[in-house]
């Protein structure tokens, strides 16, 4: 059985899924994929659910009741893929702004000595494009603050590509995870750190989504921003077992 799996959580891309789930399978490692579908009604998971039989055995799908948030699906995912012992469980985005040869890049860091590694923007330098200077400014102070406020050496905080070992996810205590949109990976990351693993950052480039719609909101840079102070007042209460 492969060691590595990637989950993509997905709400309406169906411009997108064929092409990237055929894409990260005709990479030289061998991945399993896990998509985790929130009710999309453009036919999505119908889309996923056809190349079944094509990627039999490689290929699973997970179907949710609506919207629930970004949070709730890779905890759903998560936990699906502990229950299943892979070693590598991958984040990463439906949409190509991540770059599927790049989850190569990842598990080499963990290989390497990393307990999680970070498909970072911003580690060397501001790595973006096609996103409008203001939602880059957005991004990059995002990062500022959350090193301010949590001490994190992390550039980029709220990256969402990402590969973590297994270990990690079976002790940070996933149902006390609490955000469930743009702060969750923020949250997933100071967990880590706190719990004693070893994060590194990987320099990516991040290409903005050329096909499908953007999930961003308002609301859901407020959760983050507001959401920060909280995780960090919270963690001077919790005890962190070293992983």
């Amino acid at each position: 059985m492969p060691d590595s799996v990637v989950i993509i959580p997905t709400y309406n891309e169906k411009e997108n899924i064929e092409r990237m789930i055929r894409k990260v399978f005709s990479l030289p490692h061998d991945f399993h994929i896990l998509v985790i579908d929130d009710g999309s009604p453009d036919g999505t998971p119908e889309i996923v659910k056809g190349l079944q039989a094509e990627y039999d055995g490689s290929l699973f799908i997970e179907e949710r009741a609506g919207k629930q948030g970004l949070g709730t699906a890779y905890i759903h995912g998560f936990k699906w893929c502990i229950a299943r012992h892979y070693d590598y469980i991958f984040e990463m985005d439906a949409d190509f702004s991540h770059n599927p040869d790049d989850l190569l890049k990842l598990r080499q860091a963990c290989i390497d000595g990393a307990d999680a590694a970070i498909g970072s923007r911003y580690v060397t330098g501001v790595n973006v494009v096609n996103w409008p200077m203001s939602r880059v400014l957005m991004s990059y102070f995002a990062s500022v603050y959350v090193r301010f406020i949590t001490g994190m050496k992390v550039q980029d905080a709220t990256a969402g590509f990402m590969c973590y070992k297994r270990k990690v996810l079976e002790t940070v205590q996933l149902n006390k995870v609490k955000f469930v949109g743009y702060a969750f990976q923020i949250e997933m990351k100071y967990t880590t750190v706190k719990h004693g693993f070893k994060l590194v950052e990987v320099p990516i480039i991040f290409t903005d989504r050329t096909a499908g719609t953007s999930k961003m909101s308002t609301s859901i840079f407020r959760e983050a921003f507001l959401g920060v102070i909280q995780m960090k007042i919270n963690s001077i209460f919790r005890k962190y077992p070293e992983g």
